[in-house]
């Protein structure tokens, strides 16, 4: 059986592509769009809104929402449809 050698370039190469994939890895779980529910801290995100400002969204009733306990959860095409409803469209 013949041996192999490592070198520090293949083992260089090889951090790179480790550190590609996780990149990958990560960036995919950050995308809301395979989530079915959001906490306030992602919508908060996602609208560019403050806590306050969220909070009042919440209480006028633009923005639906579900409580289980303390934890405030927002369905993801619950939320699309309320920015499609309140898009402006410009002539």
């Amino acid at each position: 059986m013949p041996a192999n050698l490592i070198t520090t370039d293949d083992l260089r190469e090889f951090k790179i592509e480790l550190l590609e994939e996780f990149k990958k890895i990560i960036n995919s779980s950050n995308n809301y769009e395979n989530k079915k529910y959001l906490k306030s801290a992602e919508i908060r995100k996602l609208l560019k809104v403050s806590p306050g400002t969220l909070q009042t969204l919440r209480i006028n009733g633009t923005l639906p929402y579900i409580k289980i306990g303390g934890i405030i959860l927002y369905d993801v095409v619950q939320i699309n449809k309320v920015l499609e409803a309140n898009k402006i469209h410009n002539v």
